[in-house]
């Protein structure tokens, strides 16, 4: 083992029970985004810097982005996200696009974080996005493509939670603690939003240390315990009477302390965590009215969110709720009796592949006890075995390694008898 060189720190590597578990989840993904009429997108995977620069914050650009020069001297980095690139997309053709706009897109991402258990540096993300829209209604339906896509994969509300906030809410009571500047605000939502990352005690003096006052202190850690605040709000009442008739509700709590950190947030913010001890992020989005017009584009209202894959799985094995994959796409192996056979199996195998069957062969002439624990192994359902006598009678016995059943099949019947034995 010594000798082999180790993968990149943070990446991955994908077995095919890894892989099949990706691409179930994708499958998921692209369920319940096409259920609501999104299209899929994507965007590159190499942007220049300064799409980020002035968008995103300080901390992705200048601490978790993997920026490098180019031969021409130019910084480049490996997306640390998408929703920047959305928002030049739409910039660049905004006259001729139809809105409101829905778009989805699940692609590779990568974040110069520490790894750990739900956190890698390279990833895959599902983006979500509803543009043209200023609503709460719209606001409600990315909430609610969020829980269908729980509802989906088997999680109930009791496992996982949607918690809501609204930027402007929170611009208006900060206001009421004596925070007038704009600097300031944007300070005191950076400090919201690290109080579950300090203890509380480090927490309080982070707030000082910030240039805020005792006063403001405890009027700020009033205003995060008041749960019922949104009730001032008629916005984030039709929001939440929208999540009720889209029946999903009970998905959605509201919490004064969600802010998220990203700087191009301005409404509406979400983000949905796991209801056991962990409480595990498992996505966050809101709001963006201004990010269009940041990157050339007229002003234009957008919405939507971004889920990673690393901690989904984490979250569906804490609750039993991780699905059962089969990893083997050919459901039929034709063996091979001896040499002499060998051209009549492939042929078997071609006829059955041209009707859309699935078919794997056995690459050689072996005995037929190995072939079948071969098949048992890869997980193939039927068996084929046609020797000479079969040959001969242009027939083939296929065995259920299910049942163990073996039924003798005319070659020119087989295509039916084998899809009907496939789909019941």
């Amino acid at each position: 083992m010594k000798n082999i060189i180790q993968t990149v720190k943070g990446t991955r590597e994908f077995y095919p029970e890894e892989m099949a578990l990706r691409k179930w989840l994708y499958g998921k993904i692209s369920q319940v985004s096409q259920s609501f009429g999104y299209q899929e997108y994507d965007g590159p995977f190499l942007e220049s810097i300064e799409l980020y620069a002035a968008k995103s914050g300080e901390e992705l650009v200048k601490e978790q982005s993997f920026v490098f020069p180019d031969r021409g001297g130019n910084l480049i980095t490996l997306r640390p996200e998408l929703t920047p690139s959305l928002a030049r997309m739409v910039a660049q053709r905004q006259n001729q696009l139809v809105y409101p706009l829905r778009w989805w897109s699940f692609g590779p991402f990568w974040r110069y974080e520490k790894p750990q258990k739900g956190r890698t540096r390279e990833f895959f993300q599902w983006n979500i996005d509803l543009i043209g829209v200023d609503s709460p209604e719209g606001d409600a339906e990315l909430v609610a493509i969020a829980a269908e896509f729980f509802k989906a994969v088997g999680l109930t509300p009791s496992e996982v939670k949607i918690l809501v906030n609204d930027r402007r809410l929170m611009d208006s009571q900060i206001s009421k603690l004596g925070i007038e500047k704009a600097e300031d605000k944007k300070k005191m939502l950076g400090i919201i939003d690290r109080r579950d990352k300090l203890s509380e005690k480090d927490w309080e003096d982070y707030v000082v240390e910030a240039g805020f006052t005792t006063a403001q202190l405890t009027g700020l850690k009033e205003l995060l315990k008041n749960k019922e605040l949104y009730k001032t709000s008629a916005t984030m009442m039709r929001f939440f009477d929208a999540l009720k008739a889209l029946g999903v509700e009970q998905y959605v709590s509201y919490d004064p302390r969600v802010v998220r950190g990203l700087d191009y947030y301005t409404g509406i913010v979400f983000e949905a965590r796991d209801a056991g001890e962990s409480s595990r992020a498992i996505l966050g989005g809101g709001r963006y009215d201004n990010l269009v017009g940041e990157v050339g584009g007229e002003p234009l209202s957008g919405i939507g969110f971004a889920m990673g894959d690393v901690v989904m799985p984490l979250i569906l094995e804490q609750f039993g709720k991780l699905p059962a994959l089969s990893l083997n796409p050919a459901k039929v192996l034709v063996t091979v009796f001896d040499a002499e056979c060998q051209a009549y199996s492939l042929a078997i195998a071609s006829e059955l592949r041209k009707a859309g069957i699935n078919v794997n062969t056995y690459p050689e002439a072996a005995k037929i006890g190995k072939q079948f624990k071969y098949a048992d192994r890869v997980g193939a359902r039927y068996v084929i075995v046609a020797g000479p006598d079969e040959r001969d009678q242009k027939i083939m016995q296929v065995k259920d390694m299910q049942s163990g059943e073996q039924t003798s099949v005319q070659v020119n019947e087989a295509v039916g008898i084998l899809q009907k034995m496939i789909n019941e």
